[in-house]
């Protein structure tokens, strides 16, 4: 198995330190030298022109959904050019009534460099790609894959693209 490594910085500042005033900017270090700046959302005190934990939640399951998608297109010999998600985050309130990502709409467009799949065997690879998922199957947000095409299929459609996510 694998480890993976985030260290999360804040230091208050010259600020005085109560709800309304502390700072919600902080950075996020990880190996190999990557720095991002992050705060909370600016509902909640936050700085709008940083990342927030919940875009990043929403972006951890894109991208790992995406990466998955690849790598069985790879294998299955779809030819993927472009692969662009605007993916959503919805928070709202668990049945605990705690505030949660209760939801998140992934809708990846994807453009294909040589025969497209059909829009069944597309869904099959969303399918695959999302119980494959590392992050998917680690959270319990409900998370819907409203896949499609960038571009109309073109005709020559693969026989069972998410056949091809067996380990090698």
């Amino acid at each position: 198995m694998s480890e993976h490594h985030a260290t999360i910085e804040w230091e208050r500042g010259p600020t005085e330190f109560n709800y309304r005033s502390y700072t919600r900017d902080h950075t996020w270090s990880f190996e190999g030298g990557i720095r991002v700046n992050a705060s909370a959302a600016p509902g909640y005190l936050g700085n709008g022109d940083f990342v927030d934990p919940e875009e990043a939640y929403v972006a951890s399951l894109s991208s790992c959904h995406m990466l998955t998608f690849l790598a069985i297109a790879a294998r299955t010999g779809l030819v993927v050019d472009r692969y662009r998600d605007p993916a959503v985050g919805h928070v709202g309130k668990n049945a605990d009534g705690k505030m949660v990502v209760a939801r998140v709409v992934l809708r990846p467009e994807i453009s294909f460099g040589g025969p497209a799949p059909s829009s069944e065997e597309l869904e099959r690879v969303h399918e695959a790609a999302h119980r494959e998922c590392f992050i998917a199957n680690s959270v319990r947000t409900s998370v819907t894959v409203e896949g499609r095409p960038a571009s109309p299929p073109r005709p020559g459609a693969h026989a069972d693209p998410a056949a091809g996510l067996a380990q090698e």
